[in-house]
């Protein structure tokens, strides 16, 4: 047999078998999605977002997912181009004709992913400082304290109704809160807690940890503050995650738009219970949670826990003209 003929026969097992192969990958696919609710499918493995801004996040993450794939499809191409339309068997050279200092194609290779970073820099700056981005004040101030290993909240509220009962700018449990977010603490904010450790157990689900009440339509603004080492922050559904730094304070702010309860963790190892770093959060509409802050006083939990490391003045106002 010619040499060309027995390349063809060697050939054909191989296109027979190719239309099997595709319908055991397909029939593979399609039995490992059927549990999977394919309407989650263009979030890319993202929860379902539950405030106003958590939107833009998932935005920036589909964008990113679709740039990738944009770049792996090129890069794919190619080289199924070059595997197939350069193979031996097909053009009958030993060795193809070597390309080298080539300016065109090196200039190419170096300018294309130079413009996919910057682009990448440009809308992740751009999301970032609208994400971080802080209102006059807002509806709701809540200090998330950090501690190995659960968390604690100080509800930043005027929970009696009455503005000459508390000034939480002036408590000492809140020192190590820089004078930048303690000037737009509400007036009259005695305030209430909720402290948690590892065993504390949501009443309702029995999911581990504390749980944090917030309300659904109105701004909460986070100041975030650890009382040992760095922690984070982390509110899956938020999709948006912060580090809690002793001696540092970081805030962002976010609107609850769905009632429900969501689960939260600790994002940064932080020791050997790192893991049951967890803790829930319900949201319950402005009216119930008014309720629960003043079950809260009820049960005796007013005031405020140690918010963090103390500090001196100017060491916790080192950052006061940066924002």
């Amino acid at each position: 047999m010619s040499p060309n003929g027995s390349d063809r026969s060697s050939r054909r097992p191989m296109r027979r078998k190719l239309p099997q192969v595709l319908t055991a990958g397909l029939i593979l696919a399609t039995a490992s999605g059927c549990s999977y609710n394919w309407e989650d499918f263009p979030r890319l493995g993202m929860p379902t977002p539950v405030t106003e801004e958590a939107p833009r996040i998932l935005s920036l993450w589909q964008g990113s997912w679709a740039a990738a794939l944009a770049t792996g499809v090129l890069v794919w191409g190619l080289i199924l181009w070059s595997v197939f339309f350069h193979r031996r068997s097909r053009t009958k050279v030993e060795i193809p004709p070597q390309t080298r200092y080539n300016m065109p194609i090196e200039a190419l290779y170096t300018v294309v992913p130079i413009i996919i970073v910057s682009v990448f820099f440009y809308f992740t700056a751009r999301d970032e400082s609208k994400l971080l981005e802080l209102s006059d004040k807002p509806a709701h101030t809540i200090n998330v304290v950090g501690y190995q290993w659960s968390w604690g909240f100080n509800y930043l509220e005027d929970v009696d109704g009455d503005p000459a009962t508390g000034d939480a700018a002036a408590d000492k449990e809140l020192k190590a809160i820089p004078d930048k977010y303690t000037n737009d603490f509400p007036a009259g904010a005695e305030g209430v807690y909720d402290a948690g450790i590892p065993g504390t157990r949501n009443p309702q689900n029995g999911n581990p940890g504390p749980t944090l009440w917030l309300p659904k339509g109105e701004k909460v603004r986070f100041v975030l503050t650890s009382r040992d080492v760095i922690h984070s922050f982390w509110v899956v559904p938020f999709l948006m995650k912060q580090d809690v730094i002793p001696g540092h304070t970081n805030v962002f702010e976010v609107t609850p738009n769905r009632e429900g309860t969501f689960m939260g963790k600790c994002a940064e190892l932080c020791g050997v219970d790192h893991s049951r770093m967890l803790f829930n959060v319900k949201v319950v509409s402005p009216e119930r949670y008014q309720q629960h802050l003043k079950e809260l006083a009820e049960k005796g939990q007013t005031g405020f826990i140690p918010s963090g490391i103390e500090q001196t003045d100017p060491a916790r106002n080192a950052e006061k003209n940066q924002l």
